[in-house]
């Protein structure tokens, strides 16, 4: 059950390290774990024993952070994919890991690739599943490792499937680290969108690492749910960037409609 709120202001004057808008936060997240999998504001401040107006304060911060995911059509919320970088144990209750995971595999098998399940996590892609090929000489990645979101073929197919407003968001976000100009940000996402324009998946031929290709196709199960990308990649010393696209571009894009008809969308 979640705090109650007349509790957590009793506990602020107890303590004075006790901070308030966190537990209210918290509170709202934990609303969630009764099985509801979506919840208005009107039914997270009933619930929460707060005041509807400081409840759509938090949510809306609570989803810029990506732990909430807002339905635009219901003006509902569901749990967002950053709570899956709060355990990646959880991981293992998801049901796309558990129907995507024999494509994933028979796709790594016939490619001689690594084949690899990734949602956003804030500026960075978080790995939710990965099937190797047993011939293939393995990437050092596994469930829980991120990657870049601007130069891995993962995060490309994310910006180039998000709409304007997501991607102008990461745009700034990212602007504010030393490591990128806000020129080569939206010079790279352009490419990535061009990219899944002309070939229906983005590409990262040395542009993440040196020695790694990739190519990756995003995908929505419903407007509720968060953009999920799957992605195909080995050690160019064994994977040309002509292979991804001639031969294992048609058994990715192949393997996202099997997923996709097997989630029953």
């Amino acid at each position: 059950m979640p705090v109650d709120p007349l509790s957590a202001h009793h506990h602020a004057k107890e303590d004075r390290h006790f901070v308030t808008a966190l537990a209210r936060g918290l509170e709202v997240l934990a609303c969630f774990k009764s099985g509801s999998k979506v919840l208005g504001n009107q039914e997270l401040a009933s619930r929460c024993n707060l005041p509807k107006s400081t409840v759509s304060r938090l949510t809306s911060t609570l989803v810029k952070l990506g732990y909430l995911t807002h339905d635009e059509e219901t003006g509902k919320y569901a749990l967002g994919v950053a709570t899956m970088s709060l355990g990646v144990g959880m991981l293992a209750k998801l049901d796309i890991r558990e129907v995507a995971r024999p494509f994933m595999q028979e796709l790594a098998d016939a490619t001689q690739t690594m084949v690899s399940l990734g949602v956003r996590d804030r500026l960075s892609m978080l790995y939710i599943e990965n099937c190797r090929s047993e011939s293939a000489l393995a990437l050092s990645l596994d469930v829980g490792a991120r990657i870049p979101i601007v130069t891995s073929s993962m995060g490309r197919a994310y910006l180039a499937f998000a709409d304007q407003h997501e991607r102008d968001e990461i745009i700034e976000r990212l602007s504010e680290l030393d490591a990128w100009s806000r020129n080569e940000i939206v010079e790279g996402i352009n490419r990535a969108v061009a990219d899944y324009r002309r070939l229906e998946c983005t590409c990262s031929f040395g542009d993440w690492q040196e020695e790694v290709n990739g190519i990756a196709v995003a995908f929505r199960l419903s407007p509720a749910q968060p953009i999920m990308v799957l992605t195909c990649g080995a050690p160019s010393a064994s994977v040309t960037a002509g292979y991804l696209l001639d031969e294992a571009r048609p058994r990715l894009l192949e393997a996202v409609r099997k997923i996709r008809a097997s989630m029953g969308h």
